[in-house]
């Protein structure tokens, strides 16, 4: 390769690991803080807790809804009444828990919360890093962690996971519906029936641990990238692109490993 290539190549690698290692580092740091303050100025923390759980779940779920109908009507109703065509009933509940409950669900769940709440949360910390608001807090004794950090994580956490449950739930039975209006000889109780058969313990615990490990890392970038270092206000266009690509790469990397571990397991 050209040396222009390979300088250009050297350069992206060495930021990447960079990048890394910052991400890797800040998410254990975070950790540490939810761990050891967790119940530290509850009557402050608590509450803001909430408010991102509810941001980053309750009020997403009217779009999760309209998503998880076009899914399952897209997706289910088509892959069974072509499965209906060829008499291939059996493999319904296979495709199903394949496709949507271990993969498409739990994915597509964490790409709408990045879109819908990822940004906002490196416009809003970006924003407050550009005006001195962190460093008055730490000037007054405050942890930036403890305050903006942690209760943006827990709340990306917990509201991807019950988000990815909801939509899973929802595009099942959109799916049967588009079945339904189809004409395809299955019962609601056969459908289900197959549903159930190919669903196991490991389905349930992965489906859990993939969301949450999602919406954690999801929380991690998007605050990484708003506090890692001091910005200027018009560098936060610059910087939400860029924490949207990395939680995407981390998202597929995360994805890639709970796939092993399922083909382990």
């Amino acid at each position: 390769m050209p040396r222009t290539y390979t300088d250009y190549l050297g350069r992206k690698i060495f930021l990447f690991l960079f990048t890394a290692q910052g991400i890797a580092a800040f998410a254990l740091i975070t950790l540490g803080v939810i761990v050891k303050k967790l119940n530290v100025a509850s009557n402050v923390v608590h509450p803001m807790i909430r408010r991102e759980i509810s941001r980053a779940g309750s009020r997403l779920f009217p779009m999760y809804m309209f998503v998880a109908v076009a899914l399952g009507f897209l997706a289910i109703g088509q892959t069974v009444t072509v499965a209906a065509r060829y008499g291939a009933f059996n493999y319904i509940g296979t495709i199903m828990v394949t496709v949507i409950v271990r993969e498409l669900g739990p994915l597509l769940a964490a790409m709408l919360a990045l879109a819908r709440v990822g940004n906002a949360n490196v416009i809003e910390l970006g924003t407050a890093r550009a005006l001195g608001e962190v460093e008055a807090l730490e000037s007054a004794g405050i942890d930036p962690i403890h305050y903006l950090v942690m209760p943006r994580v827990i709340g990306m956490t917990l509201g991807v996971f019950s988000l990815t449950v909801y939509l899973i739930l929802a595009a099942l039975c959109s799916g049967y519906l588009f079945v339904f209006l189809q004409n395809v000889p299955l019962t609601p109780g056969e459908y289900f029936d197959e549903l159930a058969g190919s669903l196991s313990w490991l389905d349930f615990a992965l489906l859990a641990l993939k969301s949450c490990t999602f919406g954690f890392f999801i929380g991690i970038v998007s605050c990484y990238h708003g506090l890692a270092q001091p910005v200027r206000l018009e560098e936060l266009s610059r910087l939400a692109v860029r924490a949207t690509s990395e939680s995407i790469i981390a998202c597929v990397f995360i994805d890639a490993v709970y796939f092993l571990l399922y083909l382990s397991l």
